[in-house]
């Protein structure tokens, strides 16, 4: 009786942590939608004879630069912690690779930070990039569409932090910005452009792109 008990427990316990995980979004939104709407979509678009051939997001990097952090290291401290806010993961130190004398920079000295995020992390800070984070640029017009490397990847250059909700506008002793790359498992530019755009990527023209402060 004693562990017919204990099993019922942690079969009960087991159920409730599989639901409470679905509750807080541990199968997001927009692989949801990846699933249910843009494969098909994309397989009609591009005649693909198989799911298999469907392009997927496999990683999106955040990168930010401190140049300033070879004078006061507080700066690359302070930018560590709020890309770790933004992307709700633990970022890694990068250091420089070479020497450069003008700008008084010693080989090693640390000057950025990086997160690598995949997963369910990976879709759900897109999700805020698109829905949240973007609409809060001033004259935001959307992201220019020539940002492709020729290899089905995109960077996107973000100029100010505070358009993440995590970062405390008043707070923020320092506006800095970051680069943000989109890996694809596409084979080509094109068809990586219409898998961000299924996900909500705003592309335009890159001429009609206003710059924003």
């Amino acid at each position: 009786m004693g562990k017919e008990k204990k099993t019922g427990q942690k079969q009960e316990a087991k159920e409730v942590k599989v639901s409470h995980s679905r509750e807080a979004g541990v199968y997001p939104r927009l692989l949801d939608a990846y699933k249910k709407d843009l494969v098909p979509a994309l397989m009609k678009r591009f005649n693909y004879k198989s799911i298999m051939q469907v392009p997927r997001l496999e990683k999106i990097a955040l990168n930010i630069g401190v140049g300033a952090a070879t004078q006061d290291a507080k700066l690359l401290e302070t930018s560590v912690k709020e890309l770790e806010l933004i992307a709700g993961q633990k970022a890694a130190i990068t250091k420089a690779k070479k020497a450069i004398s003008n700008f008084k920079l010693r080989q090693g000295v640390p000057i950025g930070a990086r997160v690598t995020l995949r997963g369910r992390q990976m879709y759900e800070f897109l999700d805020r990039l698109v829905s949240i984070a973007m609409p809060q640029i001033r004259d935001f017009r959307g992201v220019p569409d020539r940002s492709f490397d020729g290899r089905g990847n995109y960077t996107l250059g973000i100029k100010e932090q505070i358009i993440f909700r995590e970062i405390d506008a008043d707070k923020v002793t320092k506006i800095t910005g970051m680069d943000i790359t989109f890996v694809t498992t596409a084979k080509t530019d094109l068809e990586a452009m219409e898998l961000l755009k299924g996900f909500g990527m705003p592309f335009v023209k890159r001429d009609t792109v206003q710059k924003t402060n």
